[in-house]
């Protein structure tokens, strides 16, 4: 089944992405696949980190680009917060070396945050949200588009817009 469009946004700056950031993390848990598409310098490793620190990780969250995968633990009294893998697919070879990163385990036990989600191929589960950052002009201005399911067209309608 095609994704369908949930939503369009328009993220002036760092702080409308930041705010984009803490009303989806609340909705986000174990199991959920975000996948980030847009091109290189349009703000998904930066949109990655702001998710992560709106779950609540106070760490630095660097890229994956090179280790291709971070992982961000919560603490054991913590029931609420979900682990998180970031992943950054852009150095695969093929599909097929994303297994060795443990990602199929991933889809299970964590929330799955993955930049370049096309280089994962047939590999990559159906039951994503996909977000799309473009860059739209020249002083940074970024247009975020959301699209999935109707699981997560339910889930996400009219949770996301600016207050």
């Amino acid at each position: 089944m095609p994704l369908q469009q949930i939503a369009e946004l328009y993220l002036h700056d760092l702080s409308r992405s930041e705010e984009f950031s803490a009303r989806l993390a609340p909705l986000l848990r174990t199991g959920d696949i975000l996948a980030f598409e847009g091109d290189l310098g349009a703000g998904k490793t930066a949109l990655c980190r702001m998710i992560i620190h709106a779950l609540g990780f106070q760490e630095d969250v660097p890229s994956p680009t090179f280790n291709l995968v971070q992982t961000y633990e919560p603490p054991l009294d913590d029931q609420k917060t979900p682990a998180v893998w970031h992943m950054d697919m852009y150095r695969l070879e093929s599909p097929e070396e994303a297994f060795e990163l443990g990602i199929d385990e991933a889809f299970e036990t964590a929330l799955c945050l993955i930049e370049w989600p096309s280089k994962l191929g047939p590999y990559l589960p159906r039951e994503h949200l996909l977000l799309t950052l473009e860059i739209c002009d020249e002083e940074g201005r970024r247009k975020l588009t959301l699209k999935g399911s109707e699981t997560w067209r339910r889930r996400l309608v009219g949770k996301l817009d600016h207050e």
